[in-house]
């Protein structure tokens, strides 16, 4: 049968916002990282249009160059100078997720009225604050706004939807995005409050989907020791596989787990990683592709 897929998708990072090793974390996972160089990215996706070989980022983390000099090299592209992808979308205005927009400013990049993809209240939040203020005012993004329950085209023929998801808002409202292709549809929520808290949100959010990366900060929570869970409600994977068991064990590999803290043993022991696979859950790993 042929394949009709369009966009090719690569996961560009798949840990929390601080990645690893982690700034002030002196325990051995942070430590061995440092010995060995072992990074790993804040989450983030890069797209890739066949036809007209357009770039799209989704997430703009603090380890933005490295993720832009890897979709680069992924998707087989090269003089990409004042607009290094045609478009970029945010989900929400944590750092993990925006901070990278200042490697587009005239200090770096200067990029040239980049696309940008976000809430209106994510939009109100960059033109209020600096330095996002100035890349607006200076020209290097042009901000589009995009109502959550509405959806936009931010390479030609990928459509993605904005949905609204419950998180910490302090200063913009939080979205996932489902992107839709002509053959697969791909599920992007890596920040989201505990399943339990919304009836139904997790079954929403998998309505329809092909392939499903979702937030898994925490493994149990007994990783974080001293610290409230309540404060940074984020589901646990133990959580999620246990209200998707049967889902898991007719679809495996659908649902991938990313946004990993780094004292998430899911990034360190394999043996978690295998219980976890063997339940028809997948640890997603940085670099792998899904056409769609």
């Amino acid at each position: 049968m042929k394949d009709e897929s369009r966009y090719d998708v690569w996961l560009l990072g798949r840990s929390q916002d601080g990645g690893l090793p982690h700034v002030g974390c002196m325990q051995a996972c942070c430590a061995e990282a440092r010995k060995t160089g072992r990074r790993e990215y804040p989450c983030a996706l890069g797209v890739h249009d066949r036809v007209s070989g357009a770039l799209a980022l989704i997430e703009a983390t603090p380890a933005v160059e490295p993720q832009l000099a890897m979709l680069h090299a992924l998707a087989g592209v090269s003089g990409c100078v004042r607009r290094p992808v045609e478009a970029v979308l945010i989900t929400h205005a944590h750092i993990g997720h925006y901070a990278g927009l200042v490697q587009f400013g005239e200090e770096v990049a200067a990029t040239d009225h980049l696309p940008l993809f976000v809430t209106p209240r994510m939009a109100d939040f960059l033109r209020a604050n600096q330095p996002w203020a100035q890349l607006v005012t200076y020209g290097q993004v042009d901000v589009h706004e995009v109502d959550p329950g509405k959806s936009c085209e931010p390479i030609p023929g990928l459509e993605v939807d904005f949905i609204a998801v419950p998180h910490r808002d302090e200063h913009s409202d939080t979205v996932a995005f489902k992107l839709r292709g002509p053959e697969r549809t791909l599920l992007w929520a890596p920040d989201v409050d505990q399943w339990g808290r919304h009836d139904g949100l997790l079954a929403d959010l998998l309505d329809d989907v092909d392939v499903a990366y979702v937030d898994a900060t925490f493994y149990d929570g007994r990783e974080l020791s001293g610290r409230d869970l309540d404060g940074i409600p984020h589901p646990l994977i133990v959580e999620t596989m246990d209200a998707w068991a049967d889902q898991a064990a007719a679809r495996p590999g659908v649902i991938r787990f990313i946004h990993m803290n780094h004292t998430n043993p899911a990034l360190h022991d394999s043996a978690i990683v295998e219980k976890i696979e063997r339940a028809g859950f997948c640890v997603a790993s940085m670099g792998e592709r899904h056409s769609l």
